[in-house]
């Protein structure tokens, strides 16, 4: 599937509120269409709150809400059709088996017998239960229950996928198998919106992200252009056998190097960059006469950015 709209989601000053308690305040977002868009936060940052208000089971307090391109103000059963929605934890009847909740989502949406015969095979395949679709959902384990709701999300064939801490409680298989089925549904050209608050989940599937902390947007961008705004400087660490001056100002001269400085046989280069470029300064040691006996990669990592951004005082965004 490929749709010519640039933006699957978009929220133009998105507010939520229950009493004095503001859930979600002026919230701005853009999905781009086919893409997958990590959607991050602390708990209680208003995630949820926001994915309900997508998804039409809250009504916004103020602001717009588009999919694809249309309002969802009022009941437009033709907008939520677009959309598949997995919630936090999901709970499914545990006396059904998988086969027969997914039918039953499928005569919910309309689809035909003939069609729910076709469709609910091929889910079941494709996240990994084909020879476990008849038995209970209560002998599932957790990783299989999330992979079941992720699958009556797809049921409806929708052109958004909203999922909502879809790895909450996995151990580390669970999370990769949800991993490589987000992979696989953004490959169908669909569009994902994945909620989370385990950044280093979200950095192995997404291409854009956004952070948001006490209901307002924090940072959005591209997963690069946030990861270098908030991960600073990286810094590398060279063991040098015969270290000499030569090796120190050759290295000091590469336009990518902002400092370098010395502790015995090894130099710590800080970069101002945060391309790979181990290669060409390996190169130009290796040219003066430099031996490397090792090199490491040092840096704060995004996982630890963001917790430094949502700690600031009032959430305070980055530059």
């Amino acid at each position: 599937m490929v749709f010519s709209l640039e933006f699957a989601i978009e929220t133009i000053g998105l507010t939520k509120r229950y009493g004095r308690l503001t859930a979600v305040d002026k919230l701005n977002l853009k999905v781009k269409a086919n893409s997958i868009h990590g959607f991050l936060g602390p708990n209680g940052a208003g995630k949820t709150t926001t994915i309900k208000i997508l998804v039409g089971l809250l009504k916004p307090s103020e602001g717009i809400v588009k999919i694809f391109d249309q309002e969802t103000k009022g009941d437009r059963p033709d907008v939520r059709l677009k959309i598949g929605y997995m919630p936090e934890l999901p709970k499914f009847p545990k006396h059904l088996t998988g086969y027969d909740l997914l039918d039953i989502y499928g005569e919910m949406y309309g689809l035909t017998k003939t069609t729910r015969k076709e469709q609910v095979p091929k889910l079941l395949e494709m996240i990994g239960l084909k020879e476990r679709g008849r038995d209970r959902i209560g002998k599932y384990s957790k990783g299989m229950q999330q992979r079941i709701g992720i699958a009556q999300a797809l049921i409806n064939e929708p052109e958004l996928v909203i999922l909502d801490e879809p790895s909450l409680g996995l151990d580390p298989v669970g999370m990769v198998e949800v991993r490589e089925l987000v992979k696989g549904i953004a490959k169908e050209g669909i569009t994902v919106f994945l909620s989370s608050h385990l950044l280093f989940e979200v950095e192995q599937v997404c291409s854009h992200v956004t952070i948001i902390h006490r209901g307002a947007s924090l940072v959005s961008d591209t997963l690069q252009n946030v990861s270098n705004k908030l991960s600073g400087p990286t810094t590398l660490q060279i063991e040098v056998a015969n270290l000499s001056d030569a090796v120190i100002e050759t290295v000091k001269k590469l336009p990518f190097v902002s400092n370098v400085s010395q502790d015995g046989n090894m130099i710590i280069v800080e970069l101002n960059t945060r391309d790979d470029v181990r290669s060409q300064i390996s190169q130009e040691i290796t040219k003066v006469g430099g031996v490397i006996v090792s090199m490491s990669l040092k840096g704060q990592s995004l996982e630890e950015a963001f917790i430094e951004l949502v700690a600031k005082p009032h959430g305070g965004k980055a530059e």
